[in-house]
């Protein structure tokens, strides 16, 4: 029984959902005329080996899920499969584990971009606050692009407490605010075990969470702007990084 449904949409998004298989898909919804090549192709492809049902209906009706940019393309699918923290802390074996704290950011589209570059530099997980905070909505994997289908995410009830524990487990937590006691994010030691925390949009860490991490990160900036949002300045430390655990290539 379908106890709770979410209703993708875009076709990246869709494509993911169904290539990472990792929550259950009910029914894809196509749009009449949508071409059934490239991206959509692959769609169909992947329905058909799951064993799914394809309905296709007036462009109009994709409209449900509101004014937003469906791409021709619906899947209806349980809800995003959250893992426990505990999922969280078995370090790889190649490499320093990087985890991403996002505290009570609110917009989906910093969301998404934020997890689409976790994705992309290999993050080992996310962790979001269960409450005041938005969680993995299909505006979210949308803006991910579907990246966040492949992410292990927690959800907590306490993200202080929960960088307690981090730190139980050798993870440095870093935070990353422009504070008079900031360190320049390409100065900072970012090869360890690490936390990433990145604040609300306008509010910044909380004072909790900001006097729980060992250190701070800020971003050099010399233009008229006094700041970057929290996808583009999270974005630019992840990629630094995964930089510092890239092997030294020697040229050949």
């Amino acid at each position: 029984m379908r106890n709770a449904i979410q209703v993708l949409y875009g076709r990246h998004a869709v494509h993911e959902a169904l290539r990472a298989g990792r929550r259950r898909a009910y029914k894809l919804i196509l749009a009449e005329g949508v071409r059934e090549t490239g991206v959509i192709g692959q769609i169909l492809l992947l329905a058909r080996r799951a064993g799914l049902k394809v309905v296709r209906t007036d462009r109009q009706n994709l409209e449900l899920v509101g004014d937003v940019n469906h791409q021709g393309v619906l899947l209806e699918a349980a809800p995003y499969p959250y893992v426990a923290l505990d999922a969280l802390l078995d370090a790889p074996a190649d490499r320093p584990p990087v985890l991403l704290l996002l505290d009570l950011l609110q917009d989906p589209q910093n969301v998404g971009t934020l997890l689409r570059t976790a994705e992309a530099v290999g993050v080992q997980g996310v962790i979001i606050q269960r409450k005041r905070a938005v969680g993995i909505t299909p505006a979210v994997v949308r803006a991910s692009a579907g990246a966040v289908e492949h992410l292990r995410i927690a959800q907590v009830t306490n993200l202080a407490h929960a960088i307690a524990t981090l730190k139980q487990h050798d993870f440095w937590v870093a935070g990353l605010e422009a504070a008079p006691t900031a360190q320049r994010y390409d100065e900072a030691d970012l090869s360890v075990p690490l936390a990433l925390v990145v604040g609300s949009e306008g509010r910044g860490l909380r004072r909790l969470v900001r006097e729980r991490c060992d250190f701070l990160l800020s971003l050099p900036m010399v233009g008229r702007v006094s700041s970057l949002n929290a996808a583009v300045a999270g974005s630019v430390v992840l990629y630094e990084a995964f930089r510092s655990r890239r092997p030294t290539e020697t040229p050949t």
